[in-house]
Parts: C-alpha cells; structure tokens; sequence
C-alpha cells in the first residue's frame, strides 16, 4: 500500500462524518446509513464522552459501522484508538494534539491515512514533517460537542495556513452546519467536518445532503 495522494483525498474530505454511539438519537448502524445515502465521503467513528462504549461493545459497533462503509465505500477512520484502527485494519485515524505523538502514529499505521488536529502554525509544521496526510482545523464555530474544545478560531485560521503557503488537506471542524459550511470551504478548506448537523438531524439524508451541496458550491 503507498500513501494517499493529496487530490484523492481532497476528494474524500469534502462531507466529513464524525460519530460514536453518544452523538445519536437513533442506532449509530441507521444513522451512518442515511448520512451515507446523503452523500458524506469519509467516515470516523469517535467513540467518546459520557455512557461511551468501551471494550468489546466499542469493538462490535465500529466493526458494524466499519461494514457499513466497506459496503458503500466510504473510507473508514478511527478517533484517536490506534489499537483499535490497527485491529480492525482501518483506513486510517485522526488524533490530537493530546494524543501519541504524530511521529509514532505514523511507525504503527503505516501507509495508512493520518490526520491531525492543529491550531498554530508551529503545530502544522511539526505534524507536516512528522507524516501527517491532512489537518483538522477548529473549532472554527462554538462547538458542544467537545467538552475540552481549544477557543474558537473562525475560518480565518484557514486562510492564514493557506496563506502561509500551507498546501496540505485541511478540513473544518467545530459547529459546521448547512448555514456557515459555505464560509469554510471559501476560507480555503478542503471539506468540512460534521457530528451532530448529520447525526441528529430530523431527515438525517437531507440534512448530508444539503450539506454536501454546500461544500460543492
């Protein structure tokens, strides 16, 4: 296996759905079915906060939605569980400035793809020249969804990468909706990156879809 190249994975990081079994109304197995008959291109489950499954229940559903995707072809990524993605031998994972080092991550996985959260251009660099394949940037709007969330950034986060001549992958995360998408993808992203504007949504598939209609304005 080599390396994703940069334009395939712009590609796939156009409607970015994140979720874990916390973040839905529904079973996570119909949530994820819908936001995929909506249009999302890449998937990560991240399994966290209060009542997470842990264990072998956390292994049963990621292996579940880890099919789902499979069926559908929508790359599957891990939050932060490297074990985990190395078990299930997943497309990838996403970790954070808390997590293993980007260095490390990069030794245990492989080719596989490696985003990273950033927030200052020291921490760009560093996750560059360590084998990042593709930035998180955010929150760029308030977010409930991480109870430890950095301040919000606003898309101008984006643009002062992209007009530092960082060229990498970037995706949005943080409060993204169908209303202010539009604003990070004109910032210089890639994609934007979504939980709960997908997973509790009243029509879970209008809702990617509309979303993705903004991302592909």
């Amino acid at each position: 296996m080599t390396r994703i190249d940069s334009d395939s994975l712009r590609d796939i990081l156009k409607l970015y759905f994140i979720m874990g079994s916390t973040n839905c109304y529904k079973s996570p197995a119909s949530v994820l079915k819908d936001a995929i008959a909506g249009g999302i291109t890449l998937f990560q489950f991240r399994e966290k906060g209060i009542d997470a499954l842990t264990g072998d229940a956390k292994f049963a559903l990621a292996e579940e939605l880890q099919t789902i995707c499979k069926e559908h072809g929508i790359p599957f990524i891990v939050n932060d569980d490297i074990d985990l993605a190395i078990s299930l031998e997943a497309d990838g994972v996403h970790i954070g400035q808390e997590d293993a080092p980007v260095d490390e991550v990069r030794k245990r996985i492989g080719d596989k793809i490696l985003g990273v959260s950033v927030h200052t251009m020291e921490e760009a660099l560093t996750a560059m020249e360590a084998g990042a394949d593709y930035f998180g940037v955010g929150p760029i709007f308030p977010t409930k969804t991480k109870e430890d969330a950095k301040p919000v950034q606003g898309v101008q986060h984006i643009q002062h990468f992209r007009e530092k001549g960082i060229t990498i992958p970037m995706v949005g995360i943080g409060g993204i909706t169908m209303e202010n998408a539009l604003k990070v993808m004109k910032a210089g992203a890639d994609g934007v990156s979504v939980i709960t504007a997908i997973s509790k949504a009243t029509d879970i598939t209008k809702a990617a879809q509309r979303l993705r209609e903004q991302v592909e304005y």
